[in-house]
């Protein structure tokens, strides 16, 4: 089975439909700090919702337009990372993450989104990663800050969230950034983030705050959404780059 070990007891791995029931569990601990960030944990109230959520990340995948993985600590889903917003022509697309309170502090989310980009760039052949968080989003944009993404401007109040529009980041890391900046990590100097043959390990078998308005605004890529600067509050990204999926 595809997995990649994230150390100190962390792995990301596919979340799919069969998971439905862990999922839901998860969700059921992480939505009141994710649900500002993330579209999806509104609707993932039952089993029913909760499959279908997944079911509609398959269904990306399958077409080559997404991927969701899941993030486990000591053999519990604490959240995860996703790709979406894929543009062929321009060889784009947007990540998320998100995360619940049990799995911050740990650098969880920052080294999922590299082993994410990683594949993207390397298998995919993506040029550019986009990163969407609110400009509040701490925890979020210290996440794109970390993973080498440059903050590109601020798209004013694009996303509407419970009644009152809010303002997106956009940051983003270009194929040749990404590829510089493992070499500059690499062998001599050896604090990759993505050591190694990231990219290649999640093709083996894996494929969106939540940075990414489905993920992103959430993670929008952060490690914290709540209690410690990488959880919750990551999960800012979601289908677009803001929860509207």
């Amino acid at each position: 089975m595809f997995k990649v070990d994230l150390g100190r007891g962390a792995e990301l791995r596919p979340l799919e439909p069969w998971q439905a029931e862990e999922f839901l569990a998860h969700m059921d601990r992480a939505r009141a700090f994710v649900d500002p960030w993330i579209a999806w944990a509104s609707r993932s109230t039952t089993l029913q919702t909760a499959r279908k959520t997944l079911q509609r990340y398959a269904d990306l995948q399958a077409r080559g337009e997404g991927r969701i993985l899941g993030i486990w600590l000591d053999g519990v889903l604490v959240g995860g990372v996703m790709a979406f917003n894929f543009d062929a022509y321009a060889d784009a697309c947007e990540i998320g993450c998100w995360l619940e309170p049990a799995g911050t502090g740990r650098g969880l989310i920052t080294q999922a989104s590299a082993r994410l980009i990683d594949w993207l760039v390397t298998e995919r052949a993506v040029h550019r990663v986009e990163w969407h968080c609110r400009p509040d989003n701490v925890a979020s944009s210290g996440v794109a800050r970390r993973l080498g993404m440059t903050h590109e401007g601020t798209l004013r109040a694009n996303f509407p969230w419970q009644g009152v529009r809010h303002d997106s980041q956009v940051w983003a890391v270009l194929a040749p950034e990404w590829s510089a900046r493992k070499d500059s990590q690499s062998p001599g100097g050896a604090k990759s983030q993505s050591s190694g043959h990231e990219g290649s390990q999640l093709s083996g078998g894996a494929e969106s705050q939540s940075s990414g308005r489905e993920g992103s605004q959430l993670s929008g890529g952060a490690e914290s959404q709540s209690p410690g600067p990488e959880g919750s509050q990551l999960s800012g990204l979601e289908e677009s780059s803001g929860p509207r999926a």
